[in-house]
């Protein structure tokens, strides 16, 4: 099974993120960057199936932030083939829409069985790129997905819906698969393991395509404001079981 895993890199939310002068951005000069947490899982399932029934993986990513370190971090973790797409990205970041298109001419001449992206992403939430890159390939999309299993012809998705209940949903290859979350915690890799992907594999670098498609512009970005803060109640556990219940019937939310 030949899996394909666009990978997205976003800040390290572990740093303080501030906005940037115009207030419609991150100020992005000295921003770390690390694999989205949901591409993680994306890489960690394809992993599991290469390593269930052969097969290979690649990871691709854009030219921008750590696209190098976020490949060799890939190959440590288990893929095959690295491939980064160059251009001009440093300070414009595509958003979904053109994502998808740039994907979708990179890999409309390769090969493959399934893509696996990451459900989302942690600087956008929207979801959006595994649908849009599937209509522009013209394959069947499946998106929240927490475990594959090939068939014949087909692979059979779990896919994750609300009140804990799922489906078993089988796609004819090739299909493109939104990952929420692998079969299994996606796997560590050490730095010395990175260090050596860096000695071992070579990253295949393609232009990317020239794309004319609508370009999301945020407005405005703030940071959140505190408005007010939480009461703490205290006293006997009665004493705060009555007031809870009172706060609930000052604010309507249970009838006297």
């Amino acid at each position: 099974m030949e899996i394909i895993v666009p990978i997205k890199q976003v800040p390290d939310l572990v740093e303080e993120l501030e906005i940037n002068a115009e207030g419609n951005d991150l100020d992005r000069e000295y921003l770390t960057y690390v694999m989205n947490e949901f591409c993680e899982q994306a890489l960690e399932e394809a992993v599991l199936l290469k390593e269930a029934h052969g097969g290979t993986v690649t990871a691709i990513t854009i030219d921008s932030g750590e696209a190098d370190n976020v490949l060799f971090t890939a190959a440590a973790k288990g893929a095959d083939t690295l491939i980064k797409v160059t251009g001009d990205f440093e300070d414009v970041f595509p958003d979904s829409h053109a994502l998808s298109a740039i994907y979708a001419e990179v890999l409309k001449s390769r090969a493959y069985d399934v893509i696996m992206t990451g459900v989302q992403a942690a600087d956008d939430l929207d979801g959006q790129l595994g649908p849009l890159l599937a209509s522009r390939l013209g394959i069947p999309h499946v998106s929240v997905v927490a475990g594959v299993e090939p068939g014949d012809g087909v692979v059979v998705a779990t896919q994750e819906s609300g009140g804990g209940l799922t489906a078993e949903l089988a796609v004819k290859t090739p299909c493109l698969l939104g990952v929420q979350a692998a079969r299994q915690t996606p796997r560590y890799a050490p730095v010395s393991r990175v260090r050596a992907m860096k000695q071992e594999k070579t990253i295949e670098e393609l232009d990317a395509p020239s794309v004319d498609t609508p370009r999301l512009r945020v407005r405005a970005m703030r940071t959140p404001e505190s408005s007010s803060h939480a009461e703490m109640l205290t006293g006997s556990t009665e004493e705060i079981a009555d007031r809870v219940v009172a706060l609930l019937r000052e604010r309507g939310l249970v009838k006297a």
